[in-house]
């Protein structure tokens, strides 16, 4: 299968009432991991990623280290691979397409990208205009890449309990992306079922949401008509958690002994 062909398959995969889920990942290993696991396709995450190289930002991941890690992941994965775009890598629109055109030629049949990014807040037309720049370099390449935009809408607007009364505006920024050429609309915060059912009965785009923690409610999210499911960060929080839990355990064993011979 070719990439092109794996593009189309993955965007196949986003159906309301059957989700593809997404247990995301950071380098080789968990892609690997998460794949014997049975997962249909691989998706990394820049903040599992910058952490993973000792940063808490992903702006502070430079690109061409983002882009290694993603040809790594590529050719040590048969499935599809979406890509953690985040910001793009710039502000500007000629940087932004190679970039793009770069992670493509990686081996990515999709890219989240934000719509803000490096400390700008883009209003929607300046948006669309980063998608279109987007579709047509895919449309270039010959891959149809499944261009997931990420709003930051429920993350910046907090508490939860305003969260319906931003769903007109999120409406309005999914229809303004649809049009510029996108394919999913991304609204990790959002966990209000009912918020989320609206959302999904009137989004002109595929819904993605975020799971905060291990698990989810596969099924009643499926109900709400979401079309998928990703875990942002919580992977990598849960592995590095069980890790040095693990740890502790073998350097106490270590350290009792020592203790003992104290007394």
């Amino acid at each position: 299968m070719n990439q092109a062909e794996k593009a189309r398959g993955f965007a196949a995969m986003h159906r309301p009432g059957n989700p593809i889920v997404l247990y995301n990942i950071w380098d080789v290993g968990s892609a690997r991991a998460v794949a014997r696991a049975g997962a249909r396709a691989i998706a990394t995450n820049c903040w599992a990623l910058a952490n993973a190289h000792g940063v808490k930002d992903a702006a502070d991941v430079p690109f061409y280290a983002s882009l290694h890690n993603l040809k790594r992941i590529v050719h040590a994965v048969d499935l599809p691979v979406t890509h953690d775009f985040c910001t793009g890598a710039s502000e500007n629109l000629v940087e932004l397409a190679d970039n793009f055109d770069a992670i493509v030629a990686a081996g990515a049949v999709g890219v989240n990208i934000c719509d803000s990014g490096l400390g700008v807040a883009h209003d929607m037309a300046a948006q669309g205009e980063r998608i279109a720049t987007l579709r047509q370099r895919a449309g270039a390449m010959r891959v149809p890449v499944f261009i997931n935009i990420r709003t930051r809408l429920f993350f910046d607007h907090q508490p939860a309990e305003v969260h319906a009364s931003l769903l007109n505006m999120a409406l309005e920024r999914a229809h303004a992306y649809a049009a510029a050429g996108a394919d999913g609309f991304f609204v990790p915060g959002l966990l209000d079922h009912d918020v989320i059912e609206r959302l999904c009965a009137q989004s002109p785009l595929p819904v993605n949401v975020m799971q905060p923690g291990e698990f989810a409610d596969i099924g009643r999210l499926a109900c709400l008509g979401v079309s998928r499911i990703g875990f942002g960060p919580a992977p990598f929080i849960a592995a590095m958690a069980g890790l040095t839990e693990k740890a502790r355990r073998v350097l106490d064993q270590v350290e009792a002994p020592a203790k003992a011979a104290q007394v």
